[in-house]
């Protein structure tokens, strides 16, 4: 297991980037996309380790909000967060509050013939932490953090508003 505790709770963040999805399979290549176009303008590269980690993360998590968070005409949120000192939290919400979603700690006592979870042990392996949030009563947030490389230019290239 790959866990240790990274803090973004009390952290003001540096970026911030949200945007809603449509719950399809190209609303979530397009969340892939997004999230790499976004590190890129902050100064972490296409090529970086950290954006094609964030890269696998995004993707990850969004194939299983449109697969299993999946609710007809409803969206679902990618939410970028870089705090400091350079650790990336993404979440990504979706209309099933309640699709239960394995512990951390249960991902290694699934059995080998079931039909999901494994995108769940590449987060758990590539990913710092991650859990779920609670706190929407509508809404189901998986979230998970990465600790970023250092950006190329040390500081955020200004391409233009991001929305939020």
């Amino acid at each position: 297991m790959n866990h240790q505790t990274v803090s973004t709770e009390l952290a003001i963040p540096t970026h911030r980037f949200t945007v809603r999805l449509s719950a399809t399979r190209r609303g979530a290549r397009l969340a892939r996309r997004l999230a790499t176009q976004q590190l890129d303008a902050w100064g972490w590269p296409y090529d970086s380790d950290s954006s094609r980690t964030a890269a696998l993360l995004v993707a990850e998590l969004a194939a299983n909000a449109i697969t299993h968070g999946r609710v007809p005409g409803r969206d679902f949120r990618l939410g970028l967060t870089v705090v400091p000192p350079g650790v990336l939290r993404v979440e990504v919400s979706d209309a099933r509050r309640d699709c239960v979603l394995p512990a951390p700690g249960e991902l290694g006592s699934l059995p080998l013939d079931s039909e999901g979870g494994r995108g769940l042990i590449l987060v758990d392996a590539l990913a710092a932490d991650w859990g779920t949030d609670p706190s929407d009563p509508v809404l189901k947030t998986v979230w998970c953090s990465i600790a970023l490389g250092p950006s190329v230019t040390g500081t955020p290239r200004v391409t233009g508003p991001s929305p939020t």
